[in-house]
């Protein structure tokens, strides 16, 4: 089993789904957790049991979509555990639609969470990893960054913008500070339908994941990978994916 003993990790979305079950397998292997969302009774109830179970891990409330949330996360982390070593970009939403039904006000949303709420979570994290010396940026995309589906033009769009800047801060990270891991999974079995404003689409995207969707945890799994490589070791990228098909 991998050890993560010592790692300071920061994640975002962590109140459920991926970002949940990563903060539990991270803190099961040795790390200290700190858990963000917008639901405060949902991540400190993750966190005490985290703690009983003898793991280390703090809260901090941040909407994603405010900057400032996601510098107040970084300068918790760091107050808490004196360093943050890899930031979790995990929070997303999909309220997926047929463009042609002009919901224009969840493709902001989209934009805002998905797009922006990566941005300023490297906005934050940037500037203590240099200052650090050293730092890991994972961030959940989706294979819908590779590929187009039906209905879900939008949400893709901010799945491929988020995989083009990881890869351009790939690029710019010549000297061996900054790390970069993006993680695309297919489908997940997590409450992510329940943003979809669309009845046939939510409950066909629920069909879908109870079908070929992987469990949360196999993601926090790659996560966990990542983050347990040496620093000259580069994984700039992992697709996570069913090997079989119900």
């Amino acid at each position: 089993m991998l050890s993560l003993h010592g790692k300071i990790v920061a994640i975002t979305g962590a109140s459920g789904g991926i970002g949940e079950a990563t903060a539990r397998l991270l803190a099961q292997r040795g790390a200290a957790v700190v858990l963000a969302a917008r639901r405060s009774e949902r991540i400190d109830a993750i966190a005490q049991d985290i703690q009983e179970e003898g793991g280390r891990a703090a809260t901090c409330v941040v909407d994603v979509t405010q900057a400032e949330d996601l510098q107040r996360l970084v300068s918790t982390t760091i107050d808490q555990y004196g360093r943050l070593d890899v930031l979790v970009n995990n929070a997303g939403i999909a309220p997926i639609s047929p463009l042609a039904d002009l919901d224009t006000e969840s493709w902001s949303a989209m934009i805002d969470v998905n797009l922006r709420g990566t941005l300023n979570g490297i906005a934050a994290a940037l500037p203590a990893f240099r200052k650090q010396g050293a730092g890991h940026l994972v961030s959940i995309v989706s294979v819908a960054g590779l590929t187009v589906s039906p209905s879900m033009a939008v949400y893709a769009a901010t799945k491929n913008a988020v995989r083009t800047i990881h890869e351009g801060l790939r690029t710019e990270s010549t000297d061996g500070v900054v790390r970069t891991t993006a993680i695309s999974p297919g489908y997940v079995r997590t409450d992510l339908a329940d943003s979809m404003t669309d009845p046939h689409i939510r409950e066909q995207t629920r069909k879908n994941m109870d079908a070929v969707g992987i469990p949360p945890a196999a993601v926090a799994r790659a996560v966990a990978f990542a983050i347990e490589q040496p620093g000259d070791v580069e994984i700039g990228e992992i697709n996570v994916r069913p090997t079989v098909q119900a």
